[in-house]
């Protein structure tokens, strides 16, 4: 017995190094790294027992939490029940689960019942309305929702919110999270993609805001939650054009999606501004490698942490894991972004496949992932999953419904290769009629009148065009554990599924 523990810990990966120099930091990471090498299959375990995706076991859990209710532990969550809602509606979409319709109407009556009478969504019945709360309430309808009586799109008053979100709006481009409260870049990541699949996205509304996003990468490559502009002290609320505007805090995983995300729902706006303007820009580069460096080594087993020299959480696989995907909308991986010397797109894989050369001596790299999926998704069907049902932050912690939904996400993300689509990207543009007036008059003014429609047209054009790998798809050679531990793709921006992100931006355009 002896012999064969010896053994074991031989073959078993080395813990993080600390220089005979030990400190708390490293007595915790070390502490947790032995948990998580106790999760590694044994030598005795069958090939794929231990790479199971409990399905059944994590839906009764979300179930136990949708029928009965919350722990007393959620009580902090008072001001989150729009969020508590959609972790459990969304989990249930990666899962392919579908609600019943009592409880589906459930769900949508609580959410118009979160529906602030000035705009926006608060976080419960008679509370402010928030930023982060809108964005959940609307993914919550558009999962559990419909057109039609009863079936709550139709009740979403979006001329309210977007006056909501134009009173939110700040000098230097940024927006607080509510009213009396502080600008965070994840409330403006909320405050687009419900902007873009509603059908409300403005050049009023997003003026300068792609210089306050750029402004706030920090250093390090990754992204912070704001930055501190410079004002012209002679004329007060100026910002002073060329000056400083440093990020505010560390780069972090969740600032850094978002951050990424919103960047990427305002290319088309960057892109349609005059050409004599100067347009702003983030380092690709940099964002790249702190994104990389946040994958934990074999001894985290390859899960996600959110910030330098912290600790792998199971949720970092998509706030982390999951922005790789966001980087082929900007050039940055994918097959989309191999070109050939006549700068046409290479849409067939299967061509890259049979090792099709393209050009100029340059090869298609079919294996063109940034971050190692593999070990991603061994982390959370090893150490992610709770006996009991739910997924967590890491053993030995509790699950509950925020890390279930995304562990949910970045595990779906590492199975999927989703990507931007350039030629369906120009067939929904192409397919555009100027006759599609917006159903909600937002009183855009003249001189942005046609701005505003190319805006329109793009943006929805942008967000519908993420497609999914045909050729990924129909293999499951890359999903660990085999075919029945696959999850439904989810849309790289909004964190939803693809056809519940189609559904609602379709109803809301008009198309």
């Amino acid at each position: 017995m002896a012999a064969e523990e010896e053994k074991k810990t031989a073959t078993q990966p080395k813990l993080t190094p600390f220089d005979n120099y030990p400190t708390p930091t490293s007595d915790v990471q070390h502490e947790t790294e032995e948990i998580l090498l106790q999760h590694l299959p044994g030598s005795d375990a069958t090939a794929q027992s231990p790479f199971a995706l409990h399905k059944q076991v994590h839906m009764q859990f979300l179930v136990r939490h949708l029928i009965k209710g919350f722990h007393v532990r959620y009580i902090s969550q008072d001001a989150s029940q729009p969020w508590l809602l959609f972790w459990i509606l969304q989990a249930f979409s990666c899962m392919g689960v579908v609600l019943d319709p009592d409880n589906r109407q459930r769900a949508i009556d609580k959410i118009l019942a979160c529906q602030h009478p000035a705009g926006g969504f608060s976080g419960g019945p008679g509370q402010a309305a928030h930023l982060l709360t809108t964005y959940a309430s609307v993914c919550a309808l558009a999962i559990a929702g419909k057109p039609g009586k009863g079936g709550g799109w139709e009740d979403i008053d979006r001329k309210a919110i977007y006056n909501f979100f134009l009173s939110l709006k700040q000098k230097d481009g940024s927006f607080l999270v509510a009213h009396h409260s502080e600008v965070d870049v994840r409330g403006i990541y909320c405050l687009l993609v419900v902007a873009t699949l509603l059908d409300i996205l403005t050049p009023e509304l997003i003026e300068g805001t792609p210089e306050f996003i750029a402004s706030c990468q920090t250093y390090e490559g990754g992204f912070s939650n704001a930055s501190l502009p410079s004002y012209d002290p002679h004329h007060p609320g100026k910002i002073l054009e060329g000056s400083p505007r440093p990020a505010l805090g560390e780069a972090h995983g969740g600032y850094t999606f978002c951050a990424l995300a919103s960047w990427v729902l305002l290319q088309p706006y960057i892109k349609l501004l005059p050409p004599e303007q100067p347009k702003p820009s983030i380092d690709l580069k940099a964002l790249l490698r702190w994104l990389v460096l946040m994958q934990g080594t074999e001894s985290e087993l390859g899960g996600f942490k959110g910030r330098t020299n912290k600790l792998v959480d199971g949720c970092y696989s998509w706030w982390v894991g999951g922005a790789f995907g966001l980087l082929e909308a900007l050039g940055v991986g994918g097959l989309e972004n191999a070109k050939s010397v006549s700068g046409e797109v290479v849409d067939q894989e299967e061509e890259a496949l049979k090792g099709l050369k393209i050009g100029g001596g340059d090869w298609v790299d079919v294996d063109d992932e940034l971050f190692n999926s593999k070990a991603l998704q061994e982390y959370l069907l090893l150490a992610g999953q709770a006996p009991g049902g739910g997924l967590r932050d890491k053993p030995p912690k509790n699950p509950d419904v925020y890390h279930t939904l995304y562990c949910l996400s970045g595990l779906s993300a590492a199975q999927h290769h989703i990507f931007p689509s350039t030629s369906k990207c120009k067939k929904l543009s192409e397919a555009w009629t100027p006759f599609n007036e917006r159903k909600t008059d937002l009183g855009v003014s003249s001189e942005d009148k046609d701005l505003n429609a190319a805006l329109r047209r793009e943006a929805y054009a942008a967000i519908l065009s993420w497609d999914e790998d045909a050729v990924r798809a129909s293999s499951y050679a890359h999903i660990v554990g085999g075919k029945e531990n696959r999850l439904n793709a989810t849309h790289p921006i909004t964190n939803l599924t693809m056809t519940h992100t189609e559904g609602l931006a379709k109803w809301a355009y008009g198309l």
